[in-house]
């Protein structure tokens, strides 16, 4: 699974917009439990929320349902935020290193102000000028509700994607009889032949409907996050809540 150059990056992004019409999106992320039998000396490590034993496959996906970037092995007592934060490409994301293009204006917005490329995660991710999470609460305006809306339509796909993985590959569905290191190398070796076999054969819609793959404890992820984090946030609020670039029904779903 080759690191993505830049531009893959905007290739990506382009399938983003293209399919759910956000803008500058280079990934969707989200991670979820391998259920594991019980490992020997292993104490609460992998003993998740859920009262199972697992470890984590955090993954990052692209426009067409493929992974682009996986981190495998974390325990199943951790949150996404801090799996995320501790994996390589997590790293990378919140100090700034991640090879993504420059900043652009988004389209039908060429005489406003130049956006970054961005990921987008659910409430548990913390909010980064290159990740955008949704605002939390209920009580929220109409343009944050729309700007919910919005990306939930990008986000969508990492949930798809996981669900291929685990109605193609049925061991997802019960728990792996093997040690921690097995489990781990079996999921790599999944994802590898699930972008194989994507690109190959397409998928069955049905299977990107339902996923048999616990979600991971949804801690709160929002942190100390940065004026500009915020700033690029409501810059996408007031572009999708324009009415030059609006869904025509956007408005009748929150």
């Amino acid at each position: 699974m080759a690191a993505p150059t830049e531009e893959d990056w905007l290739g990506i992004s382009e399938g983003f917009y293209t399919n759910s019409q956000f803008p500058n999106c280079v990934d969707a992320v989200d991670g979820k439990h391998i259920r594991l039998q019980c490992p020997l000396n292993s104490g609460t490590l992998y003993h998740n929320y859920k009262h199972f034993f697992s470890l984590i496959l955090m993954a990052i996906c692209d426009a067409n349902y493929c992974f682009r970037v996986i981190d495998v092995g974390s325990y199943g007592k951790e949150s996404d935020c801090n799996i995320f934060k501790k994996s390589i490409f997590g790293k990378k994301l919140y100090n700034n290193k991640v090879n993504f293009p420059q900043p652009r204006c988004l389209p039908g917005d060429e005489q406003g102000i130049p956006q970054p490329f961005i990921v987008v995660g659910d409430e548990a991710f913390a909010l980064h000028t290159n990740l955008l999470r949704p605002f939390p609460g209920k009580s929220l305006n109409d343009k944050r509700r729309i700007f919910n809306y919005r990306l939930s339509r990008a986000r969508q796909n990492i949930e798809c994607s996981f669900g291929i993985l685990s109605n193609k590959w049925r061991v997802f569905h019960t728990t792996l009889l093997v040690e921690p290191n097995f489990a781990v190398a079996i999921t790599k070796a999944a994802c590898v032949l699930h972008n194989f076999v994507r690109r190959r054969d397409g998928y069955n819609s049905e299977d990107a409907q339902i996923c048999n793959m616990e979600n991971i404890t949804r801690r709160n992820g929002v942190g100390n996050s940065t004026s500009n984090a915020k700033d690029v946030r409501e810059y996408f609020v007031n572009y999708f809540n324009n009415p030059a670039h609006e869904l025509s029904w956007q408005k009748r779903v929150i």
